[in-house]
């Protein structure tokens, strides 16, 4: 029985007006979706995925324009000559969409009950009773825990899994034919990811709907999809079955995407190595405050006594879901949160200094953030943010000594000098990282706090990143302690790794054991949920 065509995407190219010119985002791409199918778009930032998928829903912004023999057909109309009227029609009713950043899609100030029963009354003759009832059942169906409080809750109230949970409910909420989905996990731990992808395949089997899935994660790809569309820089090079583009992918592009996964094992740290970093009984809490009654006012225990140590040239990996403690463990471990517990930094105990040596300590000890965008000042240049420190740690040296040693970090994190003069905004998302590696470097540190510096680069970007961090730290013996949730880079890159938990260490080993012997379920759990191209760590 041949397969039921649900959409069909001919000659669409889109470009954009800007102050530049005129920018080719898209060119001449063509697809078909079938009932049932998941059809999965794939490509680094950049590519044209997330804009042909816009197309699809007549989302572009006012400087976009179409090319005129494109055609978007559903259900033997082509969305892209209807009217606005007829396409609100299709948007959220036949067509559901479920965006990357579940926080930003949802009304901060409503609550969520509203937010999802209005798009059942904006598409249906129903009662209030009824389009309530119709969301609690798609709450109940989505696993999400106590529906009928959390129609009641604001989108603050819940974790990142349970909001993109409730964004699939919005988006299914209509029975719509076809779903899409523009990178719904990317932002996600390994567990929930692997919860939300289940959930969606669950779903799909239930209403036989298509999905449209957009993502640069080519794990979730070959665990998730039935065909694929390869796109670079604005062109489909390659699509077929996922079992082919794995199997045997014919056009280089395809290849280098595939080959972009984390492999091979850190150089061993030698035994005689210093002790650069030592923890003990570190604990972090945090004031919850009642409303009312300042007696009832609690502490919430992030990090609960844990012990750690790192050697000069060693790498801490630290893995755990969103809420586990890490980030505030590391944050705790280089005096940006109030702790207890005693830590040693090259041999010296943090409380026995004073204000002097403890910010003299600083130029010692640097952190790279998850966010190279939000963590780097976009009205200072290059050179004023590599340098900003210098000012602050070395005052008598000249603006000119200053500026040669920020090229130099530039050329030793594989940028071009002359970025020194440039905008964040100017650079893609992994050059950024690279400027953010750069400012810890200047300083010349012996120890890096490396905040999930990976996450919201393509898989060929992070390898690129990784390697960097390799180089620098085999040349300039560097302690890491490297803080993911992407178990492949932290398998890469670290000499042991420590498992967290609701704030406590659940396993810690050397990075054979914790990969291959885990001994703790939850270690399992982690590394099982793990979507990954590389067997090895599946």
């Amino acid at each position: 029985m041949p397969k039921q065509q649900v959409l069909s995407v001919d000659n669409l190219s889109v470009g954009f007006t800007t102050n530049d010119g005129f920018i080719d985002a898209v060119q001449d791409v063509n697809f078909k979706l079938f009932k049932n199918e998941t059809l999965a778009i794939v490509g680094e930032s950049g590519s044209g995925k997330s804009v042909s998928s816009n197309a699809v829903m007549r989302l572009l912004p006012n400087n976009a324009h179409v090319s005129d023999n494109a055609s978007v057909i559903f259900e033997g109309k082509d969305l892209l000559h209807l009217s606005e009227t007829e396409m609100c029609d299709v948007r959220g009713n036949r067509i559901g969409m479920i965006f990357q950043e579940p926080m930003t899609s949802l009304n901060p100030f409503v609550r969520v009950g509203r937010q999802v029963t209005e798009a059942v009354t904006c598409h249906q003759k129903v009662t209030e009773k009824e389009a309530r009832n119709r969301v609690l059942e798609l709450f109940n169906l989505v696993h999400l825990p106590s529906p009928e409080n959390a129609l009641n809750k604001y989108p603050h109230e819940f974790s990142g899994g349970q909001l993109q949970r409730i964004m699939i409910a919005m988006a299914l909420v209509n029975e719509p034919e076809i779903l899409i989905a523009d990178e719904p996990t990317t932002a996600l731990d390994v567990t929930v990811q692997a919860e939300v992808l289940n959930l969606l395949q669950e779903i799909q089997s239930k209403m036989g709907m298509a999905i449209l899935f957009i993502t640069h994660d080519l794990g979730v790809v070959k665990h998730f999809a039935d065909r694929v569309v390869v796109m670079r820089k604005g062109v489909v090079v390659e699509e077929g079955c996922t079992e082919q583009i794995f199997g045997n992918p014919q056009h280089e592009y395809t290849q280098m995407l595939i080959d972009s996964v984390p492999k091979g094992a850190k150089v061993p740290t030698s035994d005689s190595a210093p002790t650069l970093l030592e923890a003990e009984d570190v604990r972090v809490k945090f004031l919850v405050k009642s409303h009312f009654l300042p007696s009832r006012n609690q502490y919430f225990e992030a990090v609960k006594g844990i012990s750690l140590s790192l050697k000069q040239g060693e790498t801490l990996g630290i893995v755990g879901e969103s809420g586990s403690g890490k980030s505030t463990l590391g944050r705790a471990l280089i005096n940006l949160l109030p702790s207890t517990g005693r830590v040693t930094f090259k041999g010296v105990d943090r409380e026995t200094l004073t204000k002097s040596q403890l910010l003299a300590q600083k130029k010692d000890v640097q952190m790279v953030f998850q966010d190279p965008y939000g963590s780097l000042s976009p009205r200072m240049t290059v050179g004023e943010i590599i340098t900003e420190g210098l000012t602050v740690h070395q005052p008598n040296m000249s603006k000119r000594e200053r500026l040669a040693k920020a090229r130099a970090a530039l050329e030793e994190v594989r940028l071009e000098p002359s970025a020194i003069n440039r905008y964040p905004h100017e650079f893609s998302g992994g050059q950024r990282q690279r400027i953010a590696i750069a400012r810890a470097l200047i300083l010349e540190p012996s120890f890096i706090l490396l905040d999930e510096p990976t996450s919201a680069l393509d898989r060929s970007v992070q390898l690129t990143v990784i390697d960097l961090l390799k180089e620098l730290q085999q040349k300039h013996g560097i302690g890491y302690v490297f803080i993911s949730h992407d178990l492949s880079v932290v398998k890469a890159l670290s000499d042991r790794v420590l498992v967290m938990q609701k704030g406590e260490v659940v396993e810690q080993g050397d990075v054979e054991q914790i990969f291959h012997s885990p001994k703790k379920d939850y270690t399992k759990k982690l590394i099982e949920a793990s979507f990954e191209l590389d067997t090895e760590v599946a």
